[in-house]
């Protein structure tokens, strides 16, 4: 068996003889380093993450888990974050929501990830071809509660005209909203440095870009 590889991450522990990292102790540019450096794995096609025997994963996260990183993420299928940053189990906290918006519950979840569970990096990811953007922008009748996906994304795509500029804006714009709209996230980014940023995600490609 192949330990997770994680060079020069913290906290490493033994279960069953195999080295498995835990990578909730590192700092932020470490942070933002390993999601880059997943990301660069799953593009090229060599993801490391799952080489460790999925039972000693499950194992090393029955107590506890140390995600590093939040990811807020759109509810495509097509975008799996622990897969297109070549995480394990426990390494990130993420919270999926049709167009990656900005909500009571999705702030609830993301100050979570940051007072209880420590992570250091919040990551809002739009993504290519995003349906909920598309949609917002048309502004067609829809059934249900879907027209409420539309409140949250409109105002932050007003007089954009292409679909991927706006799906960058949402991003973008969720990303402010959720420093301006949380004191537990302001004040971790003012006094432990927490960075929330956004990113895009290519669909074609599987690169994730930091806007």
């Amino acid at each position: 068996m192949t330990a997770v590889a994680a060079s020069g991450v913290a906290g490493a522990a033994m279960i069953r003889g195999v080295e498995v990292q835990a990578k909730s102790s590192i700092g932020v540019d470490e942070a933002i380093r390993e999601l880059t450096a997943g990301n660069e794995r799953f593009v090229a096609g060599k993801l490391t993450s799952f080489d460790l025997d999925l039972k000693i994963l499950r194992e090393r996260t029955v107590e506890k888990q140390e995600p590093f990183a939040a990811i807020l993420s759109c509810a495509d299928s097509r975008v799996p974050a622990e897969l297109v940053f070549d995480q394990s189990i426990g390494h990130l906290f993420v919270t999926r929501v049709a167009g990656n918006m900005i909500t009571p519950e999705i702030i609830g979840s993301l100050e979570y990830g940051v007072a209880v569970l420590g992570v250091k990096v919040i990551l809002v990811l739009g993504h290519a071809k995003c349906g909920a953007v598309s949609a917002a922008m048309k502004a067609q009748e829809v059934p249900g509660q879907i027209s409420v996906l539309y409140q949250h994304i409109v105002p932050a795509i007003r007089e954009i005209e292409d679909v991927e500029s706006a799906v960058k804006a949402n991003a973008r714009f969720q990303a402010s909203l959720l420093r301006e709209s949380s004191t537990v996230i302001a004040k971790a980014i003012k006094d432990d440095g927490l960075r929330v940023a956004a990113g895009y995600y290519d669909l074609g490609t599987g690169k994730v870009t930091v806007l």
